[in-house]
């Protein structure tokens, strides 16, 4: 790791900020590639292989916190296709890339953007206003692109050379395939940036998660990446039920577990665990139905017929319900993107005409009490 790194390379692990992070050690630049990751994208394990496949100095840094906060606020700019507000991400994490910066007195950020790849992020308006909100103007360098945008204070000050910054513009990877087989990189990183939020599978869930749990954190969306996921709704209350599919998800589900969840599992035979989210707290007959839910999801139990036991357990208590292996998916179920999309897009449009009332009163209010309709 650099002691005194000049430039912060925000790294997601895809092709253009790897070349980015090359590009700038090419100019003798001490470079420090900074890997944010939430539930919703990146991982810290990534970190190290990163550094050994890639010499690379790289580190990790958990934005699960402000990013679960900026999804229960909802994002300024919106949503694109899915449940990705990739406007408001590229703010948040160029907010928190420049604090870092300063805590280790780097000079600059610098980011793999390619001018027109991307439809929502990467069009010229939205690289200054992304650039703008995010108060890093006067040391955000992009250098992929830079030849397409005007000079930025990094390059007038000397400390990189504009004239071997490239000027890659659009969706196609073949400059930087070619860029990367000049620099000696075998293996190539997919063009996918990974976020989950872009995913229809995975978005539904955390739609689920934002409008049913009150004031979700971010280990309620870790949460919804886990197993299989059931809801219940009666009587204005939602229930939430998690099923493992297998080892590594029964331990995941064991260990997310907080001090009102219950886990539930067979007492007698093998089969999955799964976690009751506020489980100390249901009623007893939405319990018995979780328990059945569990139980149906374990082959050996659906053989043997008849009752299954399962141990719903919280700390050191612990209750035996005896539950026949039987679905319930009119009582429990998982809806599917295609009715998650019209409430979210409902929403948008709410927002979006709360939004232009207040306007229009602050107009109506700068107008004066002369004004006339």
């Amino acid at each position: 790791m650099s002691d005194s790194p000049q430039i912060i390379v925000l790294f997601s692990g895809g092709l253009d900020s790897l070349l980015t992070a090359k590009l700038l050690e090419r100019q003798g630049l001490a470079v420090r590639c900074l890997h944010f990751y939430s539930p919703f994208f990146g991982g810290e394990a990534e970190a190290a292989r990163w550094s050994n496949v890639y010499g690379l100095d790289v580190v990790s840094r958990d934005v699960s916190p402000q990013f679960a906060a900026m999804l229960r606020q909802r994002p300024e700019h919106g949503f694109g296709k899915v449940l990705n507000p990739c406007v408001d991400c590229k703010i948040l994490l160029l907010r928190e890339a420049r604090a870092y910066m300063e805590a280790v007195g780097a000079r600059a950020l610098a980011s793999g953007e390619v001018l027109g790849q991307r439809p929502m992020s990467q069009r010229r308006d939205t690289l200054h206003l992304i650039m703008r909100d995010a108060g890093v103007s006067d040391v955000l360098l992009r250098p992929l692109c830079a030849q397409h945008l005007p000079p930025t204070p990094v390059e007038e000050s000397g400390l990189v050379d504009r004239s071997r910054l490239l000027g890659i513009w659009g969706r196609g990877r073949t400059e930087q395939l070619a860029l990367a087989k000049e620099y000696g990189i075998e293996e190539i990183p997919t063009p996918g940036g990974g976020c989950r939020l872009t995913e229809r599978e995975n978005a539904r869930r955390y739609w689920l998660v934002l409008t049913r749990v009150a004031n979700p954190a971010a280990e309620d969306f870790a949460l919804a990446n886990l197993g299989r996921q059931f809801w219940h709704s009666e009587g204005g209350a939602h229930y939430w039920l998690c099923v493992g599919r297998n080892s590594a998800d029964n331990d995941n589900l064991a260990a997310a577990a907080r001090q009102d969840d219950l886990i539930l599992r067979l007492r007698d035979m093998p089969g999955p665990l799964a976690l009751a989210r506020g489980g100390a707290l249901w009623p007893q007959e939405v319990l018995q139905s979780a328990a059945q839910m569990t139980a149906s999801y374990a082959p050996k139990a659906v053989a043997a017929g008849g009752l299954a036991v399962i141990r719903a357990r919280r700390g050191q208590e612990v209750t035996d319900l005896s539950v026949p292996p039987q679905r319930l998916d009119q009582v429990w179920g998982e809806p599917a993107w295609g009715e998650i999309k019209p409430q979210l897009r409902a929403e948008a449009k709410e927002r979006m005409a709360a939004r232009e009332a207040e306007r229009a009163a602050a107009r109506h209010a700068a107008a004066g009490p002369d004004a006339t309709a």
